[in-house]
């Protein structure tokens, strides 16, 4: 990803939300169904483990923009973001990490990708669930 700029590290941020879940202060193992179904089918694992269980700890990239239009918000692997970053001027990636097992989640980076110019959104299409809605 040769475009990666404005990287936030969240790491310090994890250090302290794991110390306040070993304290008992927090309850930070509280991932949505939808985000634990998600990591289920879309997760990459990483080598590191979970730091509560100590199992596998899979993460997901949530890519945002105004120029992705309908497909900002959608989850995208590492080989489908450097297509990506040709394509686009400007998006923002967050990769979160989840562990299956406890439920652990955390934001753990965000960075912008894109190749810098400015482009309109691209045009809204048609999809299953606008068809589905017309027949309501």
């Amino acid at each position: 990803m040769n475009s990666l700029r404005g990287y936030i590290d969240y790491t310090l941020d994890k250090r302290a939300t794991l110390k306040a879940l070993f304290k008992g202060r927090a309850d930070a193992c509280d991932a949505d169904p939808y985000l634990l179904l998600a990591a289920k089918f879309h997760g990459v694992k990483v080598e590191r483990p979970c730091p509560v269980c100590k199992k596998t700890l899979v993460e997901l990239r949530y890519t945002f923009g105004d120029q992705l239009g309908q497909y900002s918000g959608r989850i995208k692997s590492v080989d489908e973001l450097t297509q990506m970053e040709k394509e686009f001027g400007e998006f923002r990636v967050y990769v979160v990490e989840i562990c299956r097992d406890c439920s652990w989640n955390h934001l753990s980076a965000s960075f912008i990708l894109g190749d810098g110019t400015e482009r309109k959104s691209p045009r809204r299409q048609r999809t299953l669930e606008d068809e589905d809605w017309l027949k309501r």
